[in-house]
């Protein structure tokens, strides 16, 4: 068996909360972030959906966020995006096969915007199908 020698009184050290830059992706402590929201149509968190289409972003000094600010600005806010990251969350959160109510309710859209979400989600992976090789 392995021992440890001469560790007797001492305290391990506490670890230190650290964060990402999400621009330049450094490492700083937490206490130094630079945090905030910006719209994203995106955006659905599992935990949060009072934030559904904000994202959270994280930067290491005022410059990198409103770069990354900047960035989300010039970045077209699509409702049937948003609409479709909802209905993606409620159907790989639970059950995967729901029926039109029962999305309704988990999502809180109404019928309209549901078919709208998945025409969206379609189309964009028939785009992608036509773009891969």
């Amino acid at each position: 068996m392995w021992k440890r020698k001469g560790r007797k009184g001492r305290r391990a050290a506490k670890p230190v909360p650290v964060e990402l830059c999400d621009l330049c992706a450094r490492v700083f402590p937490e206490d130094r972030s630079v945090r905030g929201y910006v719209p994203d149509s995106s955006a659905a968190r599992v935990a949060h959906e009072w934030c559904d289409g904000l994202r959270l972003i994280t930067a290491c000094c005022d410059e990198h966020f409103d770069v990354i600010k900047d960035g989300y600005a010039h970045r077209p806010f699509v409702e049937e995006e948003l609409w479709a990251a909802k209905l993606t969350r409620a159907l790989t959160s639970g059950p995967s096969e729901l029926s039109m109510d029962q999305l309704g309710c988990r999502t809180g859209l109404q019928e309209p915007q549901i078919r709208a979400a998945i025409a969206w989600h379609n189309e964009r992976m028939r785009e992608q199908q036509r773009t891969d090789p």
